[in-house]
């Protein structure tokens, strides 16, 4: 009885992490029949990766900016922004498409570095400041832009979101190199939880059983293949997922594994005992919102290289969906709780439904009203597991 009760300890333990990947299994094999198999074809799983990165780059930053108990409504407004400047430099003036990616970085920074002033040094609520915030960028867009669309990008600049590495190293049909990269990937993520579990048990901590530890590397493994073999099949790896990649990596280790990412958790979970430990509450705020400024532009870049050109109404309701994606990945709305892959997995979520639900010919009105439902329903899921968390302690 004890190594049961140990077992039910374990899987519930982490409900609010694990349970978010249960879901998104379901959804992808509900949708995939749904559309007849339509949604998993290599062809739409293309598509599906180009068509929502930009929005999985802005949970990143979202869901860090939420756990440290704020919020941020001005990312769509900045994305609408940072490809206007990228296509002023590069279509309207000719300059390097490479002069664009940086101009647009750093009008990035510094409306992160704006942000972070009023948020930070001066005290006013996120909120107010990225509530003011989207109605500037927005301006500024229009104004940049001067109320007209421009296009097209140089090809190296629509390389971003629409180059892919294919036939790199052959492939009787399909491409290799994806295979490669995905087993590569793998045995990466196989090795990493093994690390985990061993310090786990070298620190006398309670593990899963070693079965079940291999049937979860084993799944993963085979979903990251299946994936693969999709892609490998159709035009190949996209740049933009190796970007997205990259981004989830890095900011996986950072909030996880640094001095400034124990730092936000700890503001999100308590400000003030954060301020009494020695946290420099302003400095990590100042700087999480100039991270957030960086990878709304890295979103910019990627969404005006999508689109081939900058509109002034680029991005709108951009932020809603990042926002939910980091709610829905199991953010709390309180602060102090929430991961990179969970945000990744939410965003995931969304795409997968709003995708189904076009192949289906649903109209949009519809849509939304299934998003915003899952969105409550998440939301609601959070409160409930704390108050479940608090009557048993």
């Amino acid at each position: 009885m004890a190594g049961t009760s140990n077992l039910l300890e374990l899987l519930t333990r982490n409900l609010r992490q694990s349970g978010i990947y249960i879901a998104f299994v379901f959804i992808v094999l509900l949708f995939t029949a749904l559309t007849g198999g339509t949604l998993l074809s290599p062809g739409n799983l293309t598509n599906l990766v180009l068509q929502y990165s930009y929005i999985l780059i802005l949970a990143i930053g979202m869901v860090m900016i939420i756990v440290a108990g704020h919020i941020d409504l001005s990312v769509g407004s900045v994305v609408a922004l940072t490809g206007a400047v990228a296509a002023v430099v590069t279509i309207s003036h000719g300059l390097p498409w490479w002069l664009g990616v940086v101009a647009a970085l750093a009008t990035g920074a510094l409306v992160g570095v704006w942000q972070g002033f009023w948020v930070a040094v001066v005290g006013i609520p996120a909120f107010i400041v990225s509530l003011a915030g989207m109605l500037i960028f927005r301006g500024l867009t229009y104004l940049t832009l001067d109320n007209v669309s421009l296009s097209p990008f140089p090809s190296e600049y629509r390389f971003i979101a629409g180059g892919f590495f294919n036939g790199l190293l052959g492939g009787p049909g399909y491409d290799v190199f994806t295979l490669v990269l995905a087993a590569a990937a793998a045995l990466a993520f196989a090795y990493k939880e093994w690390r985990a579990r061993s310090r786990k048990i070298q620190y006398r901590q309670p593990v899963e059983a070693l079965w079940l530890f291999v049937l979860k590397v084993l799944a993963v493994a085979a979903v990251l293949l299946a994936f693969a073999w999709q892609l490998a099949n159709s035009r190949g790896m996209p740049f933009v997922l190796i970007l997205l990649a990259a981004l989830v990596l890095i900011y996986a280790f950072v909030t996880q594994q640094t001095v400034f990412g124990r730092h936000i958790y700890a503001m999100g979970g308590n400000l003030q005992a954060a301020k009494l430990s020695g946290v420099k509450t302003k400095r990590v705020n100042f700087l999480l919102f100039v991270n957030m400024g960086v990878l709304a532009a890295v979103a910019g870049i990627v969404y005006s290289a999508r689109s081939n050109g900058a509109q002034p109404g680029a991005g709108e309701m951009f932020e809603l969906d990042a926002i939910a994606a980091a709610f829905i990945g199991g953010a709390a709305v309180t602060g102090g709780v929430g991961r990179v892959q969970g945000a990744i997995v939410g965003g995931l979520i969304m795409a997968v439904m709003s995708n189904g639900m076009q192949i289906m010919g649903i109209d949009q009105s519809t849509q939304n009203v299934v998003r915003g439902v899952v969105l409550v329903l998440a939301v609601a899921f959070d409160v409930w597991n704390k108050k479940r968390a608090a009557v048993t302690s």
